[in-house]
């Protein structure tokens, strides 16, 4: 437990951020307050790193020895652990390969993008509708890609798929309260209320099936029409 004096040493939010670490790495930070060293965010983080890099199975001895003799940050080599470990243990061969490959500073921070795009292309291939409604062999399709080195292309296409997907489903939710909308103002609406009729009329290429909308300006901008058709 600490006493008075240690926790002095703390700042608030770094006492926060250290009772919410591992213990492991709240014991490095304890015995860094009772040394007399204060503790912000910052030393959290840094003991954090270190003790990522260090108790990882993932590097290899020449690299802790470089993290150790604090030749290469720790604030290199910690996000890559913490990209192998989301990755499922047979993506991790090939990483920890690379990293055997080379150890300097360059190679981490390619090696890092790699694994950080592996673990983007692993997450959102199963969450795209069109991938999962036909029979894609998603470890192939990645490995072909990596052969050919288009691991980013490929990560970046299944990344933004998702993200179409998604924005397609809100532009459906969204369409159908602005058609609801209208409908029930065009009913309550009359002769008595020609500006409002004006309004729903305007708005009607948008709360219609065929939806049309001006990107840019006049001279230079263009029209995107599209239909929205439902299917049970």
């Amino acid at each position: 437990q600490l006493d008075a004096d240690d926790i002095r040493q703390f700042s608030k939010r770094a006492f926060v951020e250290t009772s919410q670490a591992s213990p492991e790495i709240q014991q490095l930070i304890v015995d860094a307050a009772r040394n007399g060293e204060k503790i912000t965010r910052r030393e959290v983080r840094q003991l954090s790193d270190e003790w990522t890099a260090m108790s990882s199975d993932h590097l290899p001895d020449d690299l802790k020895e470089k993290v150790a003799a604090h030749t290469i940050p720790t604030r290199y080599v910690a996000p890559l652990v913490r990209e192998i470990d989301k990755l499922p243990e047979a993506y991790q061969e090939p990483i920890k390969q690379a990293i055997a490959d080379g150890s300097d500073l360059d190679n981490i921070k390619l090696v890092t993008a790699d694994a950080q795009r592996l673990t983007k292309y692993l997450s959102n291939t199963s969450q795209v509708q069109a991938i999962a409604q036909r029979s894609v062999n998603i470890d192939l399709a990645l490995e072909e890609a990596l052969r050919i080195g288009c691991l980013k292309l490929a990560s970046d296409l299944v990344s933004q798929s998702s993200q179409l997907e998604q924005a397609i489903a809100k532009l459906y939710s969204t369409w159908k309260r602005v058609a609801m909308s209208a409908d029930q103002l065009y009913v309550e609406a009359g002769a008595s209320t020609p500006n409002l009729i004006d309004l729903l009329n305007s708005l009607d290429s948008l709360a219609s099936p065929n939806i049309a909308v001006q990107i840019g300006n006049d001279q230079s901008g263009r029209t995107i029409r599209l239909q929205i058709t439902e299917e049970s």
